[in-house]
């Protein structure tokens, strides 16, 4: 029902701190998520342990046929026997890989659906004011690319920990079970691992932080961008911003060749380490059976082994890179998550019983004082009632305080001291879903999604039929435009209906109140940027849609509150001047200066 309305709004005000995360607590929010899935990672574990068993017996049964077979001069039926068995262990290992991988994918996926479920219905119920600081480009990466870096932690991160850990331990027991001291030896490669690992971690860490945060921005330029072409294009600031988008793509690009030299310069390091412990065996190896104190096929499964030694520990380390990215992605959802709306849900004690159908609609401010910045006062010590089913215009310069008006009325903040009440309800004690049936906002561009005339009108929600819709676009007067549509009520619209004039889109606006039907209304420079024949249409439906509601206009044409029960004259956050349009221009005041400037100016519209 309402929207956000930041026109007075400071990016940056009332920012609380930001905790530093630690990493196990990160490590507990990811397996908060995994735990419900536990079963699917057993089997997943048994699969892998299956599967690999299998792999790893395929070298003993060739070190079985060279040594009691082959070097013998033995062949036939034994050795067939060997090579069916060798192929049965390589189909066990296969169905067991393939059963461990689809099970680790739907988990995985699981989680990372949940995550997003979570994610968003989080951000949906934070505070306006977390919008005024908190770039859109960065929450569509939390949401989008975030949960995707999450969802290779579970299929290749952990599907590596499980399989590749597992494998490095059998293969170390079956290397000392063949060869006690060549399998020491191998072991020294050990501890340069780990330095190696050491060195590299953190910087990994900082080139992909870098990577993310300017993708971040690169994002947020591009959707601010779209959002503003035509002002863009109007100015003729194509060159301009094409400049700036180009500056930012750059340093993505150069944090991107960072972070990629960083990965590569890390992996070929433990691919150099892997061969120069090949060749070591082999070499020792060699001189052990020519030296006759070690079997031929004892060596050929030993290389076997010292290669899927390395494999598994160079797959491991592969994952770094996505177990960083893991890490940062899963704190910058985490810090999402965890920051709570500055304008709290009351609680079951604090809350009061509220049935939006059933309030008169009576709104008070009391001693409100209120200031996106602590320093910075907009409302000052403000007292105002508005009596239920009256119609109240609003004017004054920018920065007056109106459309803070509204947006404490909606509780999209909470003032600093006094109260907004209605019914002599504070609205602190009223449940943000009743406050928002209650009140309904119509603002200067109402908000359009993508879909159809009838999906607009009801928001998506099912439970109001087709017939309520078309209903409520009669009694607005909107049905004669959209059958004139080519689709009728089902014509999709594109984002923010572009398809439609501002008086269409205005038209569907009026047509969601009288759908839902709150019982206060608020229109917040609704018909500013209206043709007068469309601001007609429109000043209709709003003498249609106030009866019987409490109405609360913030209007810059005469036309749209002259008729008004009662006009407020707002001057730097005080109500200075109030009364019918007649008796404010008898007295000579603010109100009667806008409206003689209006006049002078040939303008039916005032200042500011």
């Amino acid at each position: 029902m309402t929207n956000t309305n930041k026109a007075e709004a400071p990016a940056g005000g009332k920012v609380p701190q930001e905790a530093k995360l630690s990493a196990s607590s990160t490590l507990k929010l990811l397996m908060s998520y995994a735990k419900p899935h536990k079963l699917a990672f057993l089997g997943v574990a048994f699969c892998a342990l299956l599967g690999i068993a299998a792999e790893l017996l395929q070298p003993l049964l060739v070190q079985i046929a060279i040594d009691n077979h082959i070097v013998k001069g033995e062949a036939g039926g034994a050795l067939v026997k060997l090579g069916l068995l060798y192929l049965g262990i390589a189909v066990v290992s296969f169905v067991f890989t393939y059963l461990q991988n689809n099970l680790l994918q739907y988990a995985g996926q699981s989680i990372v659906a949940r995550i997003r479920k979570d994610l968003f219905g989080h951000i949906s119920k934070m505070s306006m004011s977390f919008f005024d600081r908190t770039h859109s480009g960065s929450l569509v990466t939390n949401v989008s690319n975030d949960t995707e870096t999450i969802s290779q932690f579970f299929t290749q991160v952990l599907l590596s920990l499980v399989r590749d850990g597992m494998m490095l331990i059998l293969i170390v027991v079956l290397m000392f079970s063949l060869d006690a001291e060549l399998a020491a030896f191998s072991m020294l490669i050990l501890p340069v691992i780990f330095v190696v690992a050491a060195l590299f971690r953190s910087y990994l860490r900082s080139t992909y932080q870098q990577a993310r945060s300017r993708l971040s921005r690169l994002i947020a330029f591009t959707a601010e961008n779209l959002s503003g072409m035509g002002l863009i294009q109007s100015f003729r600031q194509e060159e301009e911003q094409l400049g700036r988008f180009t500056e930012q793509n750059r340093n993505y690009w150069n944090a991107n060749l960072r972070q990629i030299r960083s990965n590569v310069l890390f992996n070929r390091t433990f691919d150099i380490l892997g061969n120069a412990a090949l060749v070591l065996m082999v070499w020792l190896g060699g001189r052990a059976v020519l030296g006759q104190s070690m079997e031929v096929g004892v060596l050929y499964a030993f290389v076997s082994y010292i290669r899927q030694f390395f494999q598994p520990i160079n797959q491991i380390t592969m994952q770094w890179n996505t177990f960083q990215s893991t890490t940062v992605a899963v704190e910058r959802i985490q810090r999402v998550l965890e920051t709570k709306p500055d304008v709290p849900e009351p609680t079951e004690k604090e809350r009061l019983p509220f049935e939006a159908p059933s309030i008169r609609g009576q709104v008070d401010f009391r001693d409100v004082t209120f200031g996106y910045r602590a320093d910075r006062p907009v409302l000052k010590k403000l007292n105002l009632r508005i009596k239920a089913g009256e119609m109240i215009g609003v004017v004054g310069t920018t920065g007056a305080g109106k459309s803070t008006l509204i947006s404490l009325l909606n509780r999209f903040y909470d003032v600093d001291e006094g109260s907004v009440e209605i019914d002599g309800i504070d609205i602190r004690r009223i449940a943000g879903s009743d406050l928002h049936a209650a009140v309904g906002l119509i603002q200067q561009d109402p908000y359009l999604f993508s879909g159809s005339i009838v999906d607009n009108v009801r928001l998506f929600r099912e439970d109001i039929t087709r017939e309520q819709v078309i209903e409520a676009c009669r009694f607005v007067g909107a049905h004669p435009m959209i059958l004139r549509l080519p689709g009728g009520y089902d014509t999709h619209l594109s984002e923010r209906g572009s398809g439609l004039s501002a008086g269409e889109r205005q038209l569907i606006s009026f047509a969601r109140i009288v759908v839902f039907r709150p019982k206060i209304l608020i229109l917040d420079e609704a018909t500013a940027n209206l043709d007068s024949e469309t601001e007609k249409l429109v000043q209709e439906a709003l003498t249609s849609v106030s009866q019987g509601r409490t109405t609360v206009v913030i209007a810059h044409r005469l036309s749209t509150i002259m008729h008004a029960d009662r006009i407020l004259v707002m001057q730097d956050g005080r109500l200075t001047e109030q009364g019918t349009h007649t008796q404010l221009l008898a007295r000579g005041g603010h109100y009667a200066e806008l409206y003689r400037h209006a006049r002078q100016s040939g303008r039916e519209q005032l200042p500011g």
